[in-house]
């Protein structure tokens, strides 16, 4: 018989993770509780230790990146469209 892959709720895996994170039980003990591999605690617990730096970053700075290149390829735009009509205006005749 062919076992399917259990799907877990970001709920749960944040629970087992800071379950792991807390370090009260081993990994080993964690998995039997709940009923998951060991080395899938470790990745969870992992992947939380890495997303937390995230919580604490500024969003601005990177809103100000973003901003500063579109506004970039905006300017880049507008001088490719100014050359291309000062282009049509000479062959067209409309410039002396």
């Amino acid at each position: 018989m062919k076992t399917l892959r259990s799907k877990h709720s970001p709920a749960f895996k944040a629970k087992v993770a800071i379950e792991a994170l807390k370090e009260d039980k081993t990994s080993a003990e964690l998995a039997s509780h709940y009923q998951v591999h060991p080395t899938q605690i470790r990745h969870w617990k992992s992947t939380l230790n890495q997303g937390v730096v995230e919580l604490f970053t500024d969003n601005r700075q990177r809103q100000d990146r973003d901003k500063d290149k579109l506004i970039e390829e905006l300017y880049r735009q507008i001088g490719q469209l100014k050359v291309e009509l000062d282009w049509l205006k000479k062959k067209s005749g409309l410039i002396p």
